[in-house]
């Protein structure tokens, strides 16, 4: 991946996850925007979503991890924004399908129900997953409605 720089956010149900992922990150000599929450005070995870995503929109960053208790709310947030495609994974198969036939541009994680150790996985799946073009570019560019 030429930009290894990666947005990442979270809510308070993602805070530890986040923290885990961003060691991880920096261990494999990514650059990475925290968009925060800086504790695991309880918080709104829109205020923390749409700067990932925005970061994605104007560049600053090629790819985002977003964090949340089911990954749900975090991925509908992001999906508001325009060429954002984020994915909810909840296992290294749903990760690598992302990428590879929907080119999403930011992983979803549901803390809540799944362990650390694979949450790990998932995003080095993402990561390490190129999107397959072909059949599916087609499709991705059907995506957007307007």
């Amino acid at each position: 991946m030429a930009n290894k720089t990666i947005a990442i956010g979270s809510d308070h149900a993602g805070f530890d996850y986040k923290k885990m992922i961003i060691d991880w990150l920096k261990e494999n000599n990514f650059e990475v925007l925290d968009m925060g929450p800086n504790s695991s005070d309880s918080v709104d995870y829109p205020d923390f979503i749409h700067p990932v995503a925005s970061s994605i929109e104007a560049g600053k960053s090629h790819l985002g991890i977003i964090i949340c208790g089911s990954g749900n709310g975090a991925a509908m947030t992001a999906n508001k924004h325009k060429g954002i495609r984020a994915a909810i994974a909840w296992n290294e198969e749903l990760s690598s399908l992302a990428r590879l036939h929907n080119d999403a541009n930011i992983i979803s994680i549901p803390a809540r129900f799944v362990p650390e150790q694979l949450a790990l996985t998932i995003v080095e799946t993402f990561l390490k997953t190129d999107f397959e073009g072909g059949r599916h570019e087609r499709r991705v560019r059907k995506i957007a409605f307007c």
